[in-house]
């Protein structure tokens, strides 16, 4: 019996020949990432010194720190934590990214996204990684072990295959596919298993789109989201990757928890309604609800082929009154292609708000609602209190969808602005 993916990259980092669901292992990571953030970093570097009586972390080259919430600061107190991980960085010898946009894409653009890699972070979204067939896994509050140690300690998860077939129609994105998998499978479907994608649709999806569906793993209770890494990933890869593996993928006889089929074909744009990333509804359904705000960015949609896509329904148009438009690309390289592209410009004549990269938006320390507002939005989550008040709600959908709900200022159906 063959092995997945999964199993063969944790078999390599824990050195055995191969592992099976349920065995406990310590594997060595070849990257482990973080970004800076109250309660997490600054806590780590404390404790790895006053508990643990480390002063240097083993092989800092593997390590890399992200500087992408709390930009630009706010407060004292926000620069002093800022310093704090330049400072640790430096002390270390490790890499410190600061304003090159959010760290789960920048990590990608910089070469930590290599095929057949594992890969560690607090935060569960840098599972989007998977899109290149790195092995990335948000360990939570456990990351402080990677520090001290140079393995970490895991269970070899389960996998549940899911293969996605059909094309897509006009104005459907991978958001609307991915939130169509949670409402088929259900929110807690591949609960501490890894979500394994494939199937025709993930074949032609690009890159891009495939790190909207794997980034948002969790959404389905899943440790992780992997694709088998094809010709487009090795290409990204390719004079980026910081260490040299070769790809692997699952064997055709390997054995899944279970492996489930979902079609596509006649996928319509959705949109998920609060409280919850679970209730995805039909688009349609909630066509004229008013809108106040608009996001589009975050880890999950803020990348170029949303920003054409947005700027395909924003062209000749205007945002409209009392609606207020933020657009945050997800790195300073995708905002420098979508200024070539002039999409920027689109942008702006259109009346939104171009913002640098950041992922303050997203978690609403920029640009929060009031109560009794209501914002369509590519972020992350939708839970109340998530984009300010606990009173205002959110709407997850498409960038498409966003960009046609700001010049209707209400949930609109994208598909009669589109251009082709």
């Amino acid at each position: 019996m063959g092995s997945t993916i999964t199993e063969k990259i944790l078999a390599r980092v824990a050195g055995r020949d191969r592992v099976r669901p349920g065995d406990e292992v310590l594997a060595r990571p070849d990257f482990v990432i973080a970004y800076d953030f109250p309660g997490y970093t600054d806590v780590i570097f404390r404790q790895m010194r006053d508990d643990f009586g480390i002063e240097r972390v083993h092989h800092p080259e593997r390590f890399a720190l992200f500087i992408d919430h709390m930009v630009p600061t706010a407060s004292p107190k926000e620069e002093e934590l800022h310093i704090q991980t330049r400072s640790w960085g430096r002390e270390q010898g490790v890499p410190v990214y600061e304003r090159k946009g959010i760290g789960h894409q920048v990590s990608a653009e910089l070469g930590y996204a290599t095929p057949g890699a594992f890969a560690v972070h607090f935060d569960g979204h840098v599972s989007q990684l998977g899109a290149f067939g790195t092995l990335a896994i948000g360990l939570r509050r456990n990351l402080l072990e990677a520090f001290v140690n140079e393995t970490v300690s895991i269970r070899v998860p389960a996998t549940v295959r899911v293969n996605l077939t059909g094309r897509l129609q006009p104005g459907v994105m991978a958001r609307d596919v991915f939130h169509h998998i949670v409402r088929v499978m259900g929110p807690a479907s591949c609960a501490f298993k890894v979500l394994e994608l494939g199937g025709e649709l993930i074949e032609a999806m690009s890159i891009e789109g495939r790190q909207t569906l794997c980034g948002q793993a969790m959404f389905v209770g899943a440790t992780t989201a992997i694709v088998n890494p094809d010709q487009k990933a090795v290409a990204y890869a390719r004079g980026r990757s910081r260490i040299e593996l070769d790809p692997v993928s699952s064997d055709p006889d390997a054995a899944y928890e279970r492996v489930e089929q979902i079609d596509v074909s006649e996928l319509e744009p959705v949109v998920v309604v609060p409280p919850s990333p679970a209730n995805t509804r039909h688009l349609k359904d909630y066509l004229g609800l008013a809108v106040h705000a608009g996001y589009l960015g975050s880890c999950a949609s803020g990348r170029i082929e949303d920003l054409r896509a947005a700027a395909q329904v924003l062209r000749h148009r205007q945002v409209a009154d009392g609606v207020s438009l933020h657009v945050v690309p997800t790195s300073q390289a995708i905002m420098s292609q979508a200024a070539a592209e002039g999409l920027i410009q689109v942008f702006s004549d259109a009346g939104a708000f171009v913002s640098s990269p950041s992922c303050d938006y997203c978690f609403g320390r920029i640009a929060t609602m009031t109560a009794g507002q209501r914002a369509v939005s590519t972020g992350t989550l939708n839970v109340p209190g998530r984009m300010g008040s606990p009173d205002s709600e959110i709407y997850i959908c498409n960038a498409a969808v966003v960009a046609a709900s700001a010049v209707a200022g209400e949930i609109a159906d994208p598909r009669p602005m589109l251009d082709g």
